[in-house]
């Protein structure tokens, strides 16, 4: 069982920058990967970035790549993702997730077993 919350959303402008944050408790944190994905209304979930147990293998989507950085300190059960350069269509609610059952990711955003709550992203333009 793992707990997942996410904090750090909250309104930008276009260009800003952001750091979101997911506390996780429950399973050892660093037996699994984790992974960001985001819903924008109207819009089905998507995959953002995902991050090997260990960190040293991080995945992205083509939207973010080279805008967005996944990290996490496994000392501190605690993932990240630092968000520069943001756009008006990064407005989403962001979800951390764990694929409990995997030290990478798997390719699939169906992999994840557990999610957080979520979080607000909004960037105005």
């Amino acid at each position: 069982q793992v707990q997942l919350v996410e904090s750090g959303g909250r309104l930008v402008q276009a260009g800003g920058s952001l750091r979101l944050s997911c506390a996780a408790s429950g399973r050892t944190f660093s037996s699994y990967a984790m992974g960001w994905l985001r819903q924008a209304p109207g819009k089905e979930r998507e995959f953002v970035a995902a991050v090997s147990w260990g960190g040293s293998n991080t995945y992205y989507a083509d939207s973010v790549k080279g805008r967005f950085t996944i990290s996490r300190d496994n000392a501190k059960n605690t993932l990240y993702l630092q968000m520069n350069s943001l756009k008006p269509e990064d407005t989403a609610v962001y979800y951390c997730a764990a694929d409990t059952k995997s030290w990478y990711y798997s390719g699939q955003a169906s992999g994840f077993d557990y999610w957080g709550q979520g979080t607000q992203v909004t960037v105005s333009s």
